[in-house]
């Protein structure tokens, strides 16, 4: 059999397994909450790993390993800024608000939960958030059925549409049928892909090198700043510490990030965040070391012995088919779309929730409950994902370039509030509305000038001009409230010690 038919057979094992995920999920989905957040049941590894696949996409397979592979362990400074910015998020976020979510009248959403907190009458801060969620977020899928059609494109030579119509059809099914269960349980199964595809590929290419030593002569002999932080600046010039800040600041971005805290909300209890963020953080750590050695052993081999590639995000897929049998390289190719899929069924998921939890509740008094709140969900993940497949359809690189902002513009937008809401009393609807525009406007600006201190990552001034003004505006606006501080008082007792 030649190699494009082993891949294909190892593609094909993928997919079916992860819509066999799917259909095992629907039995076990009964209510909305079951659809939304699988009823709070997930155990520490199962929120742990899927936080992880959901949050890292391609870029732990491509992106971070093409920066490395093109400009030395500098990028590195990425890596190590979320790796920090999830311990905080797993230490700081996870327990108080798994705990302060069912509290709050047992709310699923991170919208519903900011609204019950800050006892929001008017249902603002829901429709202000959901609203927030549901187009990023829209345009974030769109982004990802765009990364599926590309990878077909680029692995097999397949049709752009064909590939795209593929990754959504399967994800969309899988999301659609098995709700939040199905796509935690895929993302176990697609972050250990993943896991394993990033140790395998460095240890293999570090033995087909010769050894670690003789690893480091040949970057050495190439480049000897490939492996320096610095780029072997003693003196570092000003750009260069802005870049290192900026890249460590994406580290902030976590505390916003709906399709990752989310996971937090349904773990089985409070004190099981421990375990979780333990499992999580080793993952986080296993796994960007791996991109980080995947793309030096691609020095070594594709610069000091064949050539350059013409395209470094391209270097785990060279390695994985140099090293490996074709069949097995296969499935390196599948922890790829493992990345993908995990972040489009999340964000799909997260997108769904939403619109039928927040805003259709703002406008509404009908709850929906049983077989009616599932089908809700179902017919909002399908309206969602034909919007997000027919921006996808023309492969705008606007929306691309709109991915640039999300991370930043969730991460500056939700992840001041979610803390005030969990660590601060006095936090208000008001203070909590217009710290999310602020963060939100920032990002947008700053990420479209250039030049001096606005090569700064908008993530920073966006984040803390809205602490600044949620803080300003809530100090501004509070009366004491005897419910929201016997809450507090709950959550600070459930969580001491986690």
């Amino acid at each position: 059999m030649s190699t494009t038919t082993f891949q294909a057979i190892a593609m094909i094992i993928y997919l079916v397994a992860m819509v066999m995920i799917g259909l095992f999920a629907y039995n076990r989905t009964k209510s909305l909450d079951d659809y939304m957040l699988g009823g709070r049941g997930l155990g520490p590894a199962v929120a742990a790993l899927s936080a992880g696949a959901a949050d890292m996409s391609g870029w732990l397979l491509m992106g971070l390993p093409g920066a490395l592979y093109a400009t030395g362990l500098l990028e590195g400074w990425i890596a190590v800024g979320l790796t920090v910015g999830a311990w905080l998020n797993w230490k700081f976020t996870a327990p108080r608000l798994r705990a302060y979510s069912q509290i709050a009248k047992d709310s699923i959403t991170i919208p519903s939960f900011l609204g019950e907190r800050l006892r929001d009458t008017s249902k603002t801060v829901r429709i202000v958030a959901g609203i927030v969620i549901t187009v990023f977020f829209t345009f974030y899928v769109s982004s990802g059925m765009v990364a599926g059609g590309s990878f077909f494109e680029s692995s097999f030579g397949m049709n752009y549409h064909l590939g795209m119509v593929i990754v959504a059809a399967v994800t969309v099914l899988y999301t659609l049928v098995g709700g939040f269960l199905a796509v935690s349980w895929t993302d176990v199964v697609q972050g250990l892909i993943m896991l394993i595809a990033l140790v395998a590929v460095p240890v293999v290419g570090i033995l087909h090198v010769g050894g670690i030593g003789p690893l480091i002569e040949q970057v050495n002999a190439i480049d000897p700043t490939i492996l320096s932080f610095t780029h072997g600046d003693h003196a570092l010039s000003g750009a260069a510490i802005l870049g290192i800040v900026s890249a460590l600041a994406w580290g902030l971005g976590y505390f916003g990030q709906p399709h990752i805290i989310v996971r937090f909300m349904a773990l089985r209890s409070v004190a099981e965040a421990k375990q979780g963020r333990r499992i999580g953080i080793g993952w986080m750590i296993l796994s960007v070391i791996g991109a980080g050695l995947t793309a030096i052993v691609g020095v070594a081999v594709y610069q000091h012995d064949t050539g350059r590639l013409a395209n470094p995000e391209g270097v785990f897929i060279a390695l994985g088919q140099m090293l490996f049998h074709p069949l097995l390289a296969g499935f390196m190719l599948a922890a790829i779309l493992a990345a993908i899929m995990s972040t489009i069924s999340s964000q799909l998921l997260v997108t769904s929730s939403a619109l039928v939890e927040d805003i259709y509740h703002a406008f509404t008094k009908r709850e929906l409950s049983g077989a009616d709140g599932v089908l809700a969900g179902r017919i909002a993940v399908g309206a969602v994902s034909v919007v997000a497949a027919l921006l996808a359809w023309p492969r705008s690189d606007t929306i691309l370039g709109l991915v640039a902002f999300a991370w930043a513009g969730f991460g500056a937008s939700f992840g001041p509030i979610v803390i005030l809401a969990l660590y601060w009393r006095r936090l208000t609807a008001k203070g909590a509305i217009a710290g999310m525009i602020t963060g939100a406007v920032v990002v947008g600006i700053w990420g479209n000038v250039s030049g001096g201190i606005f090569d700064l990552y908008e993530i920073v001034p966006g984040f803390l001009l809205n602490l600044l003004v949620a803080i300003a505006i809530s100090s501004a606006t509070h009366s004491p409230h005897a419910e929201i501080e016997a809450e507090m008082d709950q959550v600070v007792a459930q969580t001491k010690g986690i």
